[in-house]
């Protein structure tokens, strides 16, 4: 099965700028809902890496994909980070 995440996560990078050019113009509720989008983003990301670990990638590796050393990379994302 292939799944096509580039081209996805393209479309989902436009959408959330397109968000900010919206909620520029809108009103402070708006402003706190695109805040907590961070809030999700974050949480996805730390299940992503949560995944990648389950399967066996190093935190090198996963420090390399995020731009982070892998220090950082299990500081952030090592077991006391996950709640879930």
């Amino acid at each position: 099965m292939s799944v096509e995440t580039r081209p996805f996560l393209a479309a989902v990078r436009r959408m959330i700028r397109a968000a900010g050019r919206r909620v520029a113009e809108a009103d402070e509720f708006e402003l706190a809902d695109l805040a907590a989008l961070r809030d999700e983003v974050d949480d996805v990301i730390a299940r992503a890496v949560a995944s990648w670990r389950a399967r066996g990638e190093s935190w090198a590796t996963i420090g390399e994909a995020l731009g982070i050393s892998k220090q950082g990379a299990q500081q952030r994302y090592g077991q006391t980070r996950n709640k879930n």
